[in-house]
């Protein structure tokens, strides 16, 4: 009998949700970085194995909104959390506060929000390999139980995937009878466009200071897919860089232009791993001065 769940993962900035959903999975469908915030919108992840399928919602880090594509942010959470199954709620082993009688506000506020929705939750408590002092565990668990009863808590490493066939024996509870949304070879709801913008992004993610990378947003001006003069087949990919700053449009595009081509290689390789194919990416970069204060380009960019 075919049985299915929708699961949404849920936390702080930079806990490991992107990389959990990606180790299920078994291939990047999120981008990852160690920048807070990499995530800016829902993204759905399909897992199927056997008669069972887990249908992911991996949603932006909650935080405190500085401006409107921040309030977009955390309403794509609140979205996430709506109509499903159970949500994980993922937090660090090792983490970057002091463990006292009060859990961070944005955690407080996202196990308010499964109270009131009466949502199931299981928490997986992430980075155990960084946990030098295993005796912490039971602190962490101690404290975060108190808060809310927890169907489950699963220490793990998304990392190195340890305890992840915990976790989904635990996940399995919340499946029910039910036809499978998605092929059971599909592993994301994300169209190649998105897929390519993101892959872009968390190359500029991953190589520019820490000031640069918030303001960033990748526009795809062309996509498509040609043969060459010998038959196979290629991407054309041409995609704008847009900034908030024109300093840091000299500093994406770098000295001579080595820091863009840089991020154009590492971007284009992974490209054509995603897609099993050849790839020609050209990127520009443009300033758009205090675009995540305006309604209108975020739309654009596919971000509310």
């Amino acid at each position: 009998m075919e049985k299915s769940a929708f699961i949404t993962i849920i936390g702080r900035p930079n806990v490991g949700k992107s990389t959990l959903m990606n180790r299920i999975l078994g291939q990047k469908v999120a981008i990852v970085s160690d920048k807070p915030q990499t995530t800016r919108t829902k993204i759905m992840g399909v897992f199927t194995k056997g008669e069972e399928q887990f249908v992911f919602i991996d949603t932006p880090g909650f935080h405190k909104p500085r401006n409107i594509l921040d309030q977009s942010m955390n309403k794509a959470v609140g979205d996430g959390m709506a109509d499903v199954d159970a949500a994980v709620l993922v937090v660090e082993a090792a983490p970057k506060f002091e463990m006292g009688d009060t859990l961070p506000p944005a955690e407080a506020e996202l196990i308010e929000e499964c109270k009131r929705r009466h949502l199931q939750a299981v928490l997986a408590i992430n980075k155990i390999d960084l946990l030098e002092n295993k005796e912490m565990l039971l602190t962490l668990i101690t404290r975060y139980m108190s808060a809310f009863p927890f169907a489950a808590v699963v220490p793990l490493s998304a990392r190195s995937g340890d305890g992840i066939d915990i976790l989904l024996e635990e996940l399995s509870s919340f499946s029910k009878p039910s036809p499978h949304f998605f092929d059971d070879d599909a592993v994301t709801d994300q169209p190649d466009r998105v897929m390519v913008a993101e892959l872009i992004r968390e190359k500029l993610l991953r190589s520019l200071d820490q000031e640069v990378p918030h303001g960033i947003a990748v526009d795809l001006e062309r996509f498509f897919e040609r043969d060459t003069a010998e038959g196979e087949p290629i991407l054309e990919i041409e995609a704008t860089i847009i900034c908030e700053k024109a300093s840091h449009k000299g500093i994406i595009i770098g000295k001579g232009g080595a820091q863009l081509k840089k991020i154009g290689t590492a971007a284009r390789k992974d490209i054509e791993h995603f897609f099993g194919m050849r790839a020609s990416l050209k990127l520009w970069v443009k300033v758009k001065e205090d675009w995540r204060n305006r309604q209108g380009l975020i739309h654009s960019f596919g971000l509310d």
